[in-house]
Formats: C-alpha cells, structure tokens, sequence
C-alpha cells in the first residue's frame, strides 16, 4: 500500500510539474546592481517542481555523488505543528525531472525545517520535530523539542529516522561541517526555563552544537543570547565562521567567530531575513530568506553579502508562506535555488503552498569579492 501511494504521489507530481510549467514561468523581479560592486544576476527556467496538494514549504537543495538532492516537509493539515507531518527527499540527475527517493516521519511528532549535510562520505537529512501526540497540541512545548536525522551512503538507501542525542530541548536548523567536525544551529530557551506559551523570543538563545559523527551532539558556543532563531553557518577554510541568524521582526544579524568560537561579534542587517541562506558561489557571499516589503508582503529574495551590507539582486516569484532557500553551485556564475511559496492558485481558485526552483547565472562583474563578507 505504501509502494502503491508513493506511486501514485510520484504520477501526480510529474503530471502537476508538466501542466504548470508554463503557468509558473512568471515575472522574476530582478534588481540591477545600482553600485559597480554588485554584480547582476539572470533568473531564469522558473518552475514549480512540487505539489501534491498538501502544504509543501521549508527546502534545502544539496548535490551529492553527482545526484541532485531536493528535501522539504509536505503535511495534509498546513503550515502549523501536526503529527500528520513528513519530510519528503527526491532526487535528479538534470534538476528537471525529480523522482521520490525517500519519505520519512515520527510518531506523534511534527517534522519541519529539513535540513541536509554531507559528512564523512555520506548524507544526512536532518529535521527538527515539535512533540505532538496524537493531534496537534494546544500548547507547543518548546522544551520537548528533538532533532532527528536519516543517513545514506548513497543517496538512495535510508536509515529510519535516528533521534539525535544531546538535542533534547532544542529546535535545531542548518547544518555545516568544517574539519572533521559537524555543526548545527540549536534554538532553546535559556535554562529551559517554562513560559505560559510557546514562544518567548526574549528568553530564547541559540546555540553552536558539534558533532564528531554527525549523530551524537554536545554544545561548542552561546552565539546569540537573546531573540535566538534560526541561523546558517558558513565556515572559511581557516575555521572561522559567518554566520546570518534570524532575530527580530524587524532586522536579522550577522555572527562571526574564530576557533574555538569562544568569542563572537554581532551586528544587525538591515531586514528582516526569515529561513535564512548563506553560500559561497565563486568567491562572492549569497544570502537568501523572506522579506516584508510594505504593501507587498513577504517575498523570498537573494542578496549579495558585500562589507557586511546586504544588496538585493534578485526578487523571486513569491507571496503568502514562502522562503527557506536551499542553493547549490553549479560554476562560479551559474547556481540553482529552491524555495516554497503560497502565490498560486489551483483551478478551483484555492491557495496552494508548492515548491519552486530557477536557475541562477551571474551576467557582470566589475570587482573581485573575495573575502568581501567582513
């Protein structure tokens, strides 16, 4: 029965891709460097490679053995926490065609926030999961959130999901390794102190967490002290780290450190980035997420990261739910991103919450951003 409906998932994802590609080849808002330091981007082949009719949101993009790798949660009930949540991860060999390589959930507990790593020669799909029970809780307890992993060696064989241990407590997010080591973005609240609600980003930290086998996990360093969320870490080949980390409703900042990461210095962007990115692409810093324009409402954007500054260069076709890019590299000026959004409507009129993906080139540059990210 499995077998059959994944089957069938599979039909309706190919035929939906097919029937919308023309319908999603939408008006890319792309931004034209106005300084010479900027360089100018083409967005081009936008497509929706995803919906099944559920609510598909939060990607990551990866390519490994020569493989392109696609993960994002799919869940029958919406955005919000359900136990009727999974991650899905597909595959491709082009970026084009996509194709079911695996499925995954736990009992009782919301999945949310796939994120992948390869570490040590394989690769892990980890996620974040909200406890649940039976139904979706009425208070979401924060402090009994758990990260799990899957783990191949091919990209097409699973391990079931694997609870990570030393992960109790924390809603953890993007991963990076660097020497031998694995790192992950842990959010929790300070001393695991209990709140009326869920939610109380004035007593939320995050945390560097570190991991020798990618599976059991130990603190390294406090990085943000209050308004912690979620953050991707972008380490140098010297071991020093980048990172951009969600924070207010208004802003978002950047976190930098050297080993052994004792030491951190913050400063604040200018936006707000929800489901934040950050890639090397070539020797230039790319920054993705959400952003809240005035009467436009969210979009998912892409930035060039240039002196600690942010510079839009692309706007992508987005609205409602949305964000949580995944890039992948294809040359130092051709890239592939994936994001979700809820800016479509099905033929009956309904809102649909669908994956998407365009392909990324660089078109001119007129200086050399190495090491421009400080």
């Amino acid at each position: 029965m499995i077998r059959r409906n994944w089957q069938l998932l599979e039909q309706l994802h190919i035929s939906t891709f097919f029937a919308h590609l023309a319908a999603c080849a939408c008006i890319v808002t792309t931004v034209n460097a106005i300084e010479p330091a900027t360089p100018q981007v083409r967005v081009t082949n936008v497509r929706r490679v995803f919906y099944n009719g559920e609510h598909n949101a939060f990607t990551d993009l990866v390519r490994f053995r020569d493989r392109f790798y696609l993960t994002f949660r799919s869940c029958p009930d919406g955005h919000m926490v359900f136990p009727t949540s999974s991650n899905i991860i597909l595959e491709s060999d082009d970026a084009r065609s996509w194709r079911p390589a695996h499925r995954f959930s736990v009992p009782k507990r919301d999945t949310r926030d796939p994120h992948f790593l390869i570490f040590k020669d394989k690769l892990f799909a980890y996620t974040g999961t909200w406890y649940c029970g039976d139904s979706a809780p009425e208070v979401r307890e924060f402090n009994k959130q758990l990260g799990y992993a899957v783990v191949s060696s091919d990209g097409r064989t699973w391990s079931k999901p694997i609870m990570l241990e030393g992960t109790y407590g924390h809603f953890i997010w993007r991963a990076a390794a660097h020497d031998g080591t694995a790192y992950l973005c842990g959010r929790r609240k300070r001393e695991f102190v209990e709140t009326p609600t869920d939610r109380r980003p004035d007593c939320e930290e995050s945390v560097m967490l570190e991991s020798k086998d990618g599976l059991i996990w130990q603190k390294r360093a406090l990085f943000q002290t209050h308004y912690g969320n979620e953050t991707a870490f972008l380490f140098e080949p010297d071991g020093s780290v980048l990172a951009v980390a969600r924070f207010t409703l208004s802003d978002s900042q950047l976190c930098r450190s050297k080993p052994p990461y004792s030491e951190w210095k913050r400063t604040n962007l200018d936006r707000f980035i929800g489901g934040p990115l950050v890639a090397k692409w070539g020797n230039r810093y790319l920054v993705g997420g959400r952003k809240t324009v005035g009467d436009k409402g969210p979009k998912t954007s892409l930035d060039w990261l240039v002196d600690g500054k942010l510079h839009e260069f692309a706007e992508l076709p987005s609205g409602g739910d949305n964000s949580y890019p995944g890039f992948v590299e294809l040359s130092p000026t051709r890239g592939l991103v994936s994001w979700y959004s809820s800016h479509e409507k099905d033929d009956s009129g309904k809102t649909i919450t669908a994956i998407y993906m365009a392909d990324l080139e660089v078109t001119a540059s007129k200086i050399n951003h190495t090491n421009s990210a400080d």
